[in-house]
């Protein structure tokens, strides 16, 4: 006696990711294009000459072969310090985000769990959030000595808040679950509290803010470096090329397009980037897309 019948296959690993960049383009494009971003980061050295070499000489001539998209009013290579500017962007966004991540999430938990603490901590953050965050960033910038280290303090300070608000709202709701209560109820300590039931809920949301707060520092940063506030004149970045542009807009609209351009194009990627990766983070919406 022989049995037949149909026999189910489990769809790869592979399979399923390709199944996915079919279904969401847009996720893989953005990636892709983070990645692009953070190679030229990472080999900058390897992409262009030197960004800070001055040559009256050769100042506003169109692109040759030796600076392909032309020079400045300085006779910089623009390509050298639009991939130049693009490490500074970089490092300034992902270093706020961390650091906004971590002080934020550190600073909600405590917070939603204590009631006179987490009063005191919200009136700071409501006191904060009430100046617009590039006015209370220059003002930090403008009281420290000029470098990235203080565009990144500087741009992070406005951004916790916003984190802690967060974050805070979150601990409040999942104090209310019952298997929250429960562990209270038979004496589970705060840190395994926090570790087992409260972190977990707070990953998602977190990670949406974490990448806004991103994409807001490396914005900003292009504001200080426009308004000459943070950074040096001389260190190359999108801001500042854009800074040096103005005068000569009406006849090479080229030299502020570009860091134009790449600024507009890291910030979307990195929103839309974020926005998929808390779908995909939601088991329910996971579930709908195929992952």
């Amino acid at each position: 006696m022989s049995f037949t019948g149909t026999t189910r296959t489990t769809p790869s690993t592979l399979s399923r990711w390709l199944g996915y960049a079919r279904s969401n383009p847009a996720t893989v494009f953005c990636a892709g294009v983070l990645v692009i971003f953070l190679l030229i980061a990472l080999f900058a050295p390897l992409l262009a000459g030197d960004p800070l070499k001055i040559d009256p000489a050769q100042r506003l001539r169109p692109p040759s072969d030796s600076a392909i998209w032309g020079r400045d009013h300085l006779g910089r290579d623009v390509f050298a310090r639009a991939i130049y500017g693009t490490r500074v962007s970089m490092l300034v966004g992902f270093s706020v985000a961390i650091l906004v991540t971590v002080l934020g999430v550190a600073i909600g938990i405590y917070a939603g769990l204590s009631t006179i603490g987490g009063a005191i901590v919200m009136r700071l953050a409501d006191a904060l959030m009430a100046i617009p965050a590039v006015l209370l960033a220059i003002a930090f910038a403008s009281l420290m000595n000029a470098g990235l280290l203080t565009v990144i303090i500087a741009i992070t300070i406005p951004e916790i808040p916003r984190m802690v608000r967060l974050v805070r709202s979150v601990v409040l709701g999942v104090r209310q679950q019952l298997h929250v209560t429960a562990a209270i109820s038979i004496g589970t300590s705060g840190l395994a509290l926090v570790w087992r039931h409260i972190l977990p809920n707070t990953l998602g949301p977190v990670l949406v803010q974490a990448t806004y707060a991103c994409a807001s520092a490396i914005i900003a940063s292009a504001v200080l470096s426009f308004l000459g506030v943070g950074l040096s004149p001389e260190v190359p970045s999108w801001g500042g090329m854009m800074a040096d542009a103005r005068q000569q807009f009406r006849i090479h609209p080229v030299l502020m397009l570009y860091p134009g351009v790449l600024l507009s194009l890291l910030v979307l990627a990195v929103n839309i980037l974020g926005d998929r990766l808390s779908d995909a983070l939601d088991p329910r919406k996971a579930r709908r897309s195929g992952l």
